[in-house]
């Protein structure tokens, strides 16, 4: 296998010595000091960086975002129900989903290092597949330096809204890969209904379920455990997802544990924005229960919130303060939300780096990785598919 680039004098893992990286066909072919360059390879230099797997937004709405737009102050309350009804009041005169917003967050993401999203689109009888068509258009206008999945999300409610549900459904059929939910107590009153629904849309589609759960203490633990029965019995495993998911940071440790073993054994992920002042997610205590934890940085700059600069970095730096993290193993915990996590969330091929992994990857201009989370340096290289797709933080 002759390689495409050779990527030099990077560090594969804290304060190792610098090696070299072939990489062809989109993978790592070689690995070792001084490594031979062939004549039509592209050579980068990584300055001594630190190499860690591409990162992975696992929860994002790009289809909200005001990027690029005149600032605009936050206007509404903090209840949920507040910041949906603006949301969905006030989209038009913003003209969202707005194609150049969407496509100039999505190249600073990817500038940041981001090489996987999951995005959760809204889904409703006023907007129906209008953001689900915006975002896979400008997903393609990126085709080979970022892949793109996207979350058919009824966010303003499913079963208080008649023809949702067949939307959804039409959502798949027009290229969603995961069908959502929202808050089945909380917002529409009747949880077993709501996902019921859900559930059954995706496994008539062949789709994934990612629900976004804000529900607090025992009424959350509920709903999660509720989702883990759902999985059981559609026979999803592994390809269900909660969202947020504060609960089982409130309720009593050993309900949290028992929760964590039930949500490992049906292989049932959690997501974290790591968000203002809601708990955050015990990463340690479901780690050693075997439970998937992904990151992402939810709304960016958008009618929810003004909040959010695409950058994974800084969304790992925000849970590892939150975790207390200050040992380098923590911190490694962290980070792995957005890169093993994210990937292992989305059903991906894990990035290791050594010979034969995808050749999805970040050069960091740091010697470490923890260096790297506590400053949140734009990154030297982004690689996609081993092709430079990003260099010091900008698209190439």
């Amino acid at each position: 296998m002759i390689a495409s680039t050779i990527l030099q004098n990077v560090r594969v893992a804290d304060g190792a010595e610098p090696v070299d990286l072939a990489l062809a066909a989109g993978r790592i072919a070689e690995l070792g000091p001084a490594l031979a360059v062939p004549d039509d390879a592209v050579v980068v230099d990584g300055r001594g960086g630190v190499v860690i797997p591409g990162l992975v937004d696992a929860h994002c709405h790009l289809d909200k975002t005001l990027w690029g737009q005149p600032w605009e102050p936050h206007g509404a309350g903090a209840p949920i129900e507040d910041r949906i009804r603006q949301g969905e009041a006030r989209r038009a005169e913003f003209g969202l989903p707005h194609h150049d917003g969407i496509h100039a967050l999505l190249a600073r993401m990817v500038g940041l290092g981001t090489t996987l999203v999951r995005t959760h689109t809204d889904v409703d009888p006023s907007c129906r597949l209008d953001g689900i068509a915006m975002v896979a258009k400008v997903a393609a206008e990126f085709a080979g330096a970022v892949d793109v999945e996207q979350v058919a999300f009824p966010q303003g409610g499913l079963l208080t809204r008649p023809g949702t549900a067949e939307l959804l459904a039409a959502a798949v059929d027009a290229g969603a890969t995961v069908v959502g939910g929202i808050d089945p107590s909380a917002l529409e009153r009747n949880p077993v209904q709501h996902l019921e629904t859900v559930f059954t849309i995706a496994a008539e589609k062949g789709a994934g379920v990612d629900i976004h759960l804000h529900e607090r203490g025992t009424l959350g633990a509920f709903a999660m455990e509720l989702t883990v029965e759902l999985t059981e019995h559609f026979g999803l495993q592994g390809r269900v997802t909660l969202s947020h998911a504060p609960a089982i940071a409130e309720i009593e440790p050993d309900r949290a544990r028992a929760l964590a073993d039930r949500l490992a054994a049906a292989r049932v992920s959690l997501a974290t924005a790591t968000p203002y002042n809601t708990p955050v997610l015990p990463i340690a205590m479901l780690a050693e229960a075997g439970v998937v934890v992904a990151s992402g940085n939810d709304g960016i700059r958008d009618l929810w919130g003004p909040w959010g600069t695409g950058s994974m970095l800084e969304r790992v730096h925000q849970l590892a303060i939150r975790s207390n993290a200050r040992r380098d193993d923590q911190i490694h915990q962290a980070l792995a939300t957005a890169t093993d996590g994210g990937r292992r969330l989305t059903g991906r091929e894990l990035v290791a780096i050594a010979p034969g992994s995808p050749a999805d990857l970040v050069v960091l201009p740091t010697a470490c990785v923890p260096e790297a989370v506590a400053m949140r340096p734009a990154p030297s290289y982004v690689v996609k598919g081993g092709v430079v797709v990003a260099r010091d933080g900008v698209l190439v």
